[in-house]
């Protein structure tokens, strides 16, 4: 009776641990599939199909991360799927109802996209490492070294970092702190452009011009007399376009749009948006849905161009 006890004490343990390691080994071969299907929602067509399917499946990815927070793909998936939602989605409803003068409703949208950022932040830092969380928030001269000191082998990474927390400074802009981090996050992007030099352009070309659109956000953000400089923000918009080829149309739709309105130049807001309408979204298949944005931004911007330019 005693030995029965005892072997059912054994298997129930080894079962509860084969439990644990099962639960796992699950998630680890479901993230290279889920890595691997990533790029089917990046081709989706159509806009309102991926504004419902992409929370519920970043939150399903989220459940096994809990599981497996160690889980590198897992981060990596989560990382670059919130900065993206955020953008994609949350920011367009709060750029929709700014043209609308809803305060209520820029409030709300706001809100929303500081916390889509900050998780994107988050999960980008988990993989940065410990380092990067203790002194990304402290002095220059710790931060500076802090990003020289990054390689390629963190250029994924410290990417969506500076995406990260330039939106979330974007969107806390009545916080004078915020504002402060709008120099980390100019050396985190030109860090990752250095390393593009030095190590080549990544594979993704979606990935390899994205420090450049940011770049072109950023110095095209303040107008002449506050230190803008519209020709360095339309070079780091031109130099996206190349290496896509002209296929990235979010690209064209921003430099149109932030140049057209720092320069006050009605002309070039005008006809590059239109270039982006007459480039069909299926441009490039690999990035269709960021190019159904770019579309949807640019028959927003010119449907307000006569309020824009008054």
């Amino acid at each position: 009776m005693r030995l029965s006890l005892a072997l059912v004490t054994v298997v129930g343990l080894a079962t509860a641990q084969l439990g644990c390691d099962v639960g796992k080994f699950t998630v680890k071969t479901t993230s290279k599939v889920l890595l691997r299907a990533q790029p089917s929602l990046q081709q989706e067509a159509d806009y309102e199909m991926a504004r419902q399917a992409i929370p519920g499946a970043l939150k399903t990815v989220e459940g096994f991360w809990i599981v497996d927070p160690d889980n590198w793909r897992l981060t990596k998936i989560l990382t670059e799927g919130y900065c993206q939602y955020g953008t994609a989605f949350v920011e367009d409803d709060w750029e929709v109802a700014k043209f609308a003068k809803d305060l209520e409703a820029i409030d709300y949208h706001n809100t929303r996209a500081t916390k889509m950022f900050t998780r994107c932040l988050n999960y980008a830092l988990k993989t940065l490492g410990p380092r990067w969380q203790k002194e990304l928030f402290e002095t220059t001269e710790k931060v500076t070294k802090l990003i020289k000191d990054t390689g390629s082998g963190h250029r994924f990474e410290l990417l969506f970092a500076g995406l990260a927390l330039g939106s979330l400074v974007n969107h806390n802009l009545t916080r004078v702190e915020m504002i402060s981090y709008l120099s980390t996050v100019q050396l985190m992007l030109e860090r990752v452009v250095e390393i593009d030099k030095q190590a080549g352009l990544p594979a993704n070309k979606a990935h390899a011009a994205m420090p450049h659109i940011a770049l072109g956000m950023l110095h095209s953000a303040r107008a002449l007399s506050m230190g803008g400089d519209p020709n360095l923000a339309r070079s780091h918009f031109e130099m996206a376009l190349k290496i896509t080829d002209n296929k990235m149309l979010l690209a064209r739709t921003l430099m149109a749009y932030r140049i057209g309105l720092q320069t006050n130049d009605r002309k070039f807001f005008h006809d590059q948006l239109k270039i982006v309408l007459e480039t069909a979204p299926s441009v490039w298949p690999e990035q269709r849905l960021a190019n159904e944005v770019a579309h949807r931004k640019a028959r927003r911007y010119l449907s307000k161009e006569k309020d824009i330019f008054q």
